[in-house]
């Protein structure tokens, strides 16, 4: 069977009530490949099975309809503002464990306990070996110095890790020196945005651009690939910081529906999640840092280098998702 074949056979297993008290039924964000190898640490742990539906759309219309009957225990996102984005649908539940709240800090966790992260990730410039300097570009302003005119590549201005990025400048300095600078950004792109964060480092390795915006773990996954390798080794991963702050940080997270047919299991998978041992699963496979602070990153992602995460609280980055989209639109961002 195909992976197409097999998510839509395990999309139609999601459709139908639950059957078995030992399982946990998952709506993700991520690809299932992706967290395949935790989901099945926790399996061959507990005897707990877990179904995963890659639900890439509509998430939030498709848990509102399901309603009380709907057989989703949890959700996964692969960024703040799309986890917040749930939470506000009003289809979760808080989870109230001392595991979770002893192992995941809380800047890294809802006040409320309505969604819990689970790794982070920075967001980084990705700089040309050849053509920029050591220290020609240390913060996220410095991107609408008029000295990177047609030198910056980026995806789209409207995807949510760039919204994330523009709504901590907002959170920074407000909304006109935030709109100030994205108009800077965008008068700096050498073409209009397009792809992925891969496609801008690929880009740089052509010769298109110099310097662009991408996630760290983006890094790991080129260098694991044998054809994105050589795009990989064309750039070196700077940190940069804001302004009077730190290098800007987002999160894929979790949390629990309000129907969770399974809440017992589902808990037991939220706090597994969370452990020593699963968190150097996520640090291992997916390149990510663990929120988890008893665990160490891995042996690649160290070699990245130090950096500061940004103290700003992530609740506070996705309140202005809304005004960074608006913001985006405005300005035509995207040509």
């Amino acid at each position: 069977m195909n992976l197409s074949a097999a998510l839509l056979a395990t999309v139609l297993v999601l459709g139908t009530p639950a059957a078995r008290a030992d399982e946990v039924n998952i709506y993700s964000h991520r690809q299932p490949e992706l967290i395949q190898p935790l989901l099945d640490a926790f399996t061959t742990k507990t005897g707990i099975a877990v179904n995963v539906a890659f639900v890439d759309k509509g998430m939030v219309e498709r848990l509102l309809a399901e309603g009380d009957r709907s057989p989703a225990d949890l959700v996964l996102t692969v960024d703040i503002a799309r986890l917040t984005e749930v939470v506000a649908a009003g289809v979760t539940q808080p989870v109230h464990s001392t595991v979770l709240a002893a192992n995941i800090p809380a800047d890294y966790r809802a006040p409320d306990d309505q969604w819990f992260g689970l790794t982070s990730r920075a967001r980084v410039i990705y700089a040309s070996r050849e053509r920029v300097a050591d220290g020609e570009v240390t913060t996220y302003e410095d991107l609408a110095s008029p000295k990177w005119q047609g030198r910056i590549c980026s995806r789209s201005g409207t995807h949510d890790y760039n919204l994330g990025l523009l709504g901590a400048e907002i959170a920074h300095h407000g909304h006109d020196a935030a709109k100030a600078w994205a108009e800077g950004l965008r008068a700096n792109l050498a073409k209009r945005p397009q792809g992925g964060d891969r496609d801008q480092v690929k880009a740089i390795w052509a010769g298109e651009c110099d310097i662009a915006l991408g996630n760290t773990y983006y890094m790991g996954e080129m260098l694991a690939d044998p054809e994105q390798k050589v795009w990989a080794d064309a750039v070196r991963i700077v940190f940069p910081v804001f302004e009077n702050g730190g290098t800007h940080m987002n999160v894929s997270g979790i949390a629990m529906t309000k129907a969770a047919p399974h809440h017992d299991a589902a808990l037991r998978l939220m706090e597994w999640l969370s452990s020593d041992a699963a968190q150097a699963i996520y640090a291992e496979t997916n390149n990510e840092f663990p929120v988890n602070p008893a665990v160490a990153r891995s042996a690649l992602v160290q070699g990245w280098g130090p950096f500061t995460a940004d103290p700003l609280a992530l609740a506070e980055v996705a309140a202005r998702r809304g005004e960074a989209l608006k913001l985006m639109e405005e300005i035509n961002f995207d040509g």
